[in-house]
């Protein structure tokens, strides 16, 4: 049995434009993984079986997707230990997909190529193609339009999964977006975050990075209160984050936090 960590990631960025053709929309996002992760193991099998996480659908569609694209049968058993929260913001389920994807193009006769794997990938999920590389990406177009970013390490990120606040629908969302006009001004933010980006030398000038367009929470101003240099909702939520250049700042606030709902300390990676 073969083994591999799916990361959580955290947005330190989110830059909504307007909808395609195709019915999604233009994205401008900085993605961070964090160390909070699930495992993910995978054996032969003698059918496509998904273990340890009975909402799963990304895992599934991974390894038969795989599977169809080299042409062999799908004859593994996969096994998720989940412990990225559920419909979250913080992409486990795509993570969990790439994990499941490198594991079994590991085990072809003939593996595919990064940049199939990465085709692959964007059909899955606009997030699954990110997890597949390392490092910070800036990420365009739907979201699967990757660059790497050199940013900084130097902080501790805060994860908040506040109590009672479940995740709208993925589409709901957007359009809630949409009947605000949220694409109004979509250049000049994404122009913004880019020139943001440009400037990030330490880890507190991540604080210049716009906002997230999609989602807010009173809770970012609560943990910049506690001592963030900066706070934001990840991807549609309702997850909330707080970056910190001091460890023990960050203990002190997760412990003011803890009564509200799920927390983690974390670190990029």
């Amino acid at each position: 049995m073969s083994r591999a960590r799916a990361y959580a990631k955290i947005n330190l960025a989110l830059v909504v434009g307007p909808q395609r053709g195709d019915g999604l929309h233009e994205v401008v996002a900085v993605l961070q993984r964090v160390d909070l992760h699930d495992d993910v193991a995978l054996e032969p099998s003698d059918a496509l079986d998904v273990d340890g996480f009975a909402d799963d659908t990304l895992v599934h569609a991974a390894l038969a997707a795989i599977a169809e694209r080299a042409g062999v049968e799908p004859l593994w058993r996969a096994a998720i230990e989940k412990r990225i929260p559920v419909a979250a913001g913080l992409g486990g389920g795509s993570s969990d997909a790439a994990a499941a994807l490198r594991l079994a193009n590991a085990t072809l006769e003939r593996p595919l190529s990064t940049e199939e794997l990465h085709d692959l990938a964007s059909g899955i999920g606009a997030d699954v193609p990110f997890f597949l590389r390392d490092g910070p990406q800036l990420a365009s177009g739907i979201g699967t339009d990757l660059r790497d970013l050199a940013l900084p390490w130097n902080y501790h990120v805060l994860l908040l999964a506040p109590d009672g606040e479940g995740k709208p629908s993925t589409a709901s969302v957007y359009r809630a977006f949409d009947a605000r006009a949220g694409a109004d001004g979509f250049g000049e933010r994404g122009a913004a975050l880019e020139s943001a980006l440009a400037r990030v030398d330490a880890a507190r000038d991540l604080a210049a990075l716009p906002p997230n367009d999609l989602a807010s929470s009173p809770l970012v101003e609560r943990i910049v209160g506690l001592g963030a240099f900066r706070a934001d909702v990840s991807g549609a939520g309702p997850t909330v984050y707080g970056l910190f250049e001091d460890a023990r700042a960050a203990t002190l606030a997760r412990e003011e936090l803890v009564s509200l709902g799920r927390t983690w300390l974390t670190r990029p990676v």
